[in-house]
């Protein structure tokens, strides 16, 4: 992979792909960059497409301290390897960096969201104690545990569907990337839709949802799609907190070339 040097000295490993204007790609919790493998082919046609690790995962650097403005400046330093302004795609908690991006001031050019992370009324929030508890589950080693917590708490899997997910092939990279679930939760805040503050932001902005979804993420969607002055939301076909990616991609490609 490629490096680019962020302002704090961190550096960030992205790949690119495809020829066209310029979009990156940034995933939510747990991930890295290969969560793209599947929808990088469906836009290198039609755009110049940017996936990197976050910071803390994958081949990407990482600080001691954490702060949400050091993974905007990671995002502001790759958009300038990409010529200097870009259309961003970001799903889930990614969908908040980008959008805490955004408002402040980087050069992106339109905003395409898949299902931000927020908790809109009659869906109760996560524990309020909720980053203390993972703080002390990584204080302890127990990384395991770590990713169930979030995974049930702040998620909602039920018991069952996170037995699935500790048997499948991903469960080892959620472990090893559970010490970034601080990062994502210190980017949600108090998990509402900051309203006052989007009705500032005027990139136009798609927020895209699954029609199969699970009701917090369609209603945290909606109310994001509303709150942008330029914005408007789409439900597309997909099961939960997924979208069907080759109708992902002809969406985005649409998107990010009109």
């Amino acid at each position: 992979m490629r490096k680019v040097v962020s302002r704090d000295g961190t550096t960030i490993a992205y790949r690119s792909a495809g020829d066209g204007p310029p979009i990156v790609l940034m995933n939510g919790a747990f991930r890295d960059h290969t969560i793209f493998d599947a929808l990088v082919p469906e836009l290198a046609p039609h755009c110049t497409v940017y996936v990197y690790d976050r910071r803390g995962r994958g081949e990407s650097g990482d600080s001691p301290a954490y702060a949400v403005e050091r993974e905007i400046e990671d995002l502001a330093a790759l958009i300038d390897e990409a010529g200097g302004a870009a259309v961003v795609f970001a799903g889930s908690t990614g969908a908040n960096l980008a959008l805490e991006a955004a408002m402040a001031g980087l050069p992106i050019t339109r905003l395409a969201l898949h299902e931000p992370y927020f908790r809109t009324a009659g869906h109760p929030k996560p524990p309020a104690d909720c980053m203390e508890v993972l703080r002390g589950l990584l204080a302890d080693g127990r990384r395991g545990e770590t990713a169930e917590y979030w995974l049930t708490e702040l998620l909602g899997l039920s018991p069952a569907v996170l037995a699935d997910w500790r048997r499948g092939p991903l469960w080892a990279t959620n472990e090893a990337n559970a010490h970034t679930l601080l990062y994502d939760t210190a980017i949600l805040g108090d998990f509402e839709v900051p309203e006052q503050r989007l009705a500032t932001l005027r990139v136009p902005s798609l927020v895209v949802h699954s029609e199969s979804t699970g009701d917090w993420l369609r209603d945290a969607a909606r109310a994001t799609a509303r709150a942008l002055p330029n914005g408007w939301g789409m439900g597309l076909p997909g099961t939960w907190h997924r979208i069907h990616t080759d109708i992902l991609g002809r969406v985005l490609a649409g998107f990010a070339t009109s």
